[in-house]
């Protein structure tokens, strides 16, 4: 699975050796490592600058695609959430779909 998220040759590494990047991929290679019908994902960019950001999305629905799970995706990015299939709202408390 790290191969398939670009992390083959890291496999040795502990995390304080990996950049900010490659911690967000190895926790999709374990995210998606069991095939689960659901994957929960809060905010899985805010820590990363936007290049970086948007390789991990891209690494993302990829394998939600392959995977066939069903992604449930907390963001304040309005542009990701407009990849999304569905989009729901939360604003003052209440959810808008």
């Amino acid at each position: 699975m790290l191969v398939r998220v670009g992390l083959g040759e890291r496999l040795g590494h502990y995390p304080k050796h990996l950049s900010g990047g490659e911690q967000q991929r190895v926790a999709l290679a374990r995210a998606f490592a069991m095939r689960p019908q659901l994957l929960l994902a809060d905010e899985p960019t805010g820590n990363l600058d936007a290049a970086t950001g948007a390789q991990v999305i891209d690494l993302m629905f990829a394998m939600n695609a392959e995977a066939g799970t069903t992604l449930i995706l907390v963001t304040h990015d309005e542009a990701l959430a407009h990849r999304c299939g569905r989009t729901l709202r939360l604003a003052g408390g209440r959810l808008d779909a």
